[in-house]
């Protein structure tokens, strides 16, 4: 019987490992692809307070030994399921089952993607999934945000205050976007719009230096100049496994708040896998000290 089981290898995952040892409880991590989670793919994190110019492998290393240092046991295998009874968990792998008094999800979620060749390859250098996280470092030069929604004209937005120019690229004449974010974008000089368009080629050697788009209308091709392009249509939480126990929003995040409890006793939910405003690594490591707060209280009864 583990006292605290986490599913979940990312930066919440790790911090709540890392708080439960310290509070002498005995954890399980359970991690399906690496360790460290999405922030593994950042060349660089300059927002995260006291550690300026860290890569994110850097930090995901540093996090990882000292969570094992503590006795954190880590073990590379997915999740399928969890069972729950009053009294215990049963978390459920393909070769095994693993008893605990409580479990914190931290499964995190992954960006949608374009699909468009080189994508992968390019993240890091001119492709980007989070604006705040990397529009300084494309402060006076030309970029592009691809969506339609809240999330890509905030981005814009954001971005206009350091680019030099903003091209906003989706592919219909209508935005889902408030109509008081969409007004206060328009009202920008540097954001400027290409509506009816998708992106068809990824221009450039080892770095980004532009994008082909295609008109939905017409067909006709055309080349941006850009140094960056920010990718906004949206994430996937992986909480598939668990949909069934947990209640989730339209969208599939795990509902819970910034106490990280669930609608099931003894199971937590923490980083970008849940229902909240900002998923950043500053939050995702909060909601990990949070979560393993509420879970070796519930063991503790």
């Amino acid at each position: 019987m583990t006292d605290i089981i986490v599913v979940g290898g990312g930066c919440a995952g790790l911090t709540a490992a890392l708080y439960a040892a310290r509070a002498g409880k005995s954890v399980m991590v359970f991690e399906a692809e690496n360790i460290g989670g999405q922030i593994t793919a950042a060349p660089l994190i300059d927002n995260y307070p006291g550690m300026p110019h860290v890569s994110g492998m850097q930090f995901a290393d540093s996090l990882y030994e000292q969570v094992t240092e503590l006795g954190v046991v880590i073990e590379l295998e997915p999740v399928l399921r969890i069972e729950s009874s009053p009294d215990f968990k049963t978390v459920i792998t393909e070769d095994s089952r693993y008893e605990c008094r409580a479990v914190i999800l931290a499964t995190g979620a992954r960006h949608r993607t374009m699909g468009l060749p080189r994508e992968e390859e390019m993240t890091g250098h001119g492709i980007s999934y989070c604006a705040v996280c990397d529009g300084a470092f494309y402060k006076d030069r030309p970029v592009a945000v691809v969506g339609g929604g809240n999330t890509a004209v905030g981005d814009a937005l954001f971005l206009s205050s350091c680019c030099k120019s903003v091209t906003i690229i989706h592919r219909r004449e209508k935005f889902r976007a408030d109509a008081s974010l969409l007004a206060r974008a328009k009202e920008k000089s540097n954001i400027h719009w290409k509506t009816g368009t998708v992106p068809e080629e990824l221009l450039g050697g080892d770095n980004l230096t532009g994008i082909r788009v295609r008109s939905q209308i017409t067909g006709d091709k055309s080349d941006i100049e850009v140094d960056a392009l920010f990718i906004a249509i949206g994430q996937i939480p992986e909480n598939a496994a668990f949909a069934g126990l947990i209640a989730t929003d339209d969208a599939g995040y795990l509902l819970a708040g910034e106490d990280c409890t669930t609608n099931v006793s003894g199971i937590y939910a923490a980083g970008d896998c849940r229902t909240k405003a900002v998923r950043q690594l500053t939050t995702a490591v909060a909601d990990g000290a949070n979560a393993a707060k509420a879970a070796w209280e519930c063991t503790c009864l």
